[in-house]
């Protein structure tokens, strides 16, 4: 395994790590336990990409846009657009 694969495994199951504990804690920052999975979520797709795990790769594909849908009902991320048309 290279270098950016263990940096990208480590990396991801890091920040997978404490997005869980964020939200775990239920507190006043435990939304940003999302963003934390997201960062996670790249990084873990970049690990599948280089020892081309593809079933690992579509399971962070997928948990990417959990992350996205998290980071969203959380009021983190608003889209105008969808102001505008209301």
């Amino acid at each position: 395994m290279n270098t950016y694969s263990q940096v990208c495994e480590w990396s991801g199951a890091i920040f997978g790590m404490l997005g869980a504990f964020l939200l775990a804690t239920n507190t006043r920052i435990s939304r940003f336990g999302w963003v934390a999975f997201l960062v996670a979520n790249f990084a873990m797709i970049g690990f599948a990409w280089s020892i081309s795990a593809t079933a690992l790769l579509l399971q962070q594909v997928v948990f990417t846009a959990t992350s996205v849908l998290g980071i969203y009902r959380t009021g983190l991320l608003r889209f105008q657009f969808l102001k505008e048309s209301a």
